[in-house]
């Protein structure tokens, strides 16, 4: 089904953009929450009066989104973690981990922002991109150190 965005959804697109969808997700929960309009020439002609108005918001969340990556950039988090006496960890430091060190500075963030691909099995430090808007992604410093 197709449908124009009223606003923006991470998993789908950017407001104003004309996204295909399965019927069901359209029909529970896009539409009636008031996120998303059906793709009629209608509502295209109305998408083309109000498109400088998202083209303003769309600019206002990616400058708020640099702007939280600036920030980001200069955290660096701490884990302890056991480890053997090869410096591998017992067990392995997750999204989850990341989330709780975080927290622990007082940065909130979503557990789906942290872009991590497979877990971090062995002391060190790492780069941990963090999805905070499309194709805005600033990388944080987790250093695994071992438990004393």
């Amino acid at each position: 089904m197709k449908l124009i965005l009223k606003e923006t959804i991470e998993s789908l697109g950017i407001i104003g953009s004309e996204v295909d969808v399965a019927p069901g997700y359209a029909r529970n929960y896009l539409l009636p929450q008031g996120k998303a309009v059906e793709a009629t020439a209608a509502n295209r002609k109305l998408l083309d009066q109000q498109k400088a108005k998202f083209d303003i918001q769309i600019a206002k969340e990616k400058e708020l989104a640099q702007e939280m990556a600036k920030k980001l950039e200069e955290v660096t988090c701490t884990i302890e973690a056991k480890v053997t006496d090869g410096d591998q960890l017992y067990g392995s430091v997750t999204t989850r981990d990341i989330i709780n060190a975080l927290a622990k500075q007082e940065v909130k963030i979503e557990r789906r922002m942290i872009l991590l691909k497979e877990p971090i099995k062995t002391t060190g430090t790492f780069k941990v991109p963090i999805r905070v808007y499309t194709e805005v992604e600033p990388e944080i410093s987790v250093e695994v150190v071992a438990e004393q």
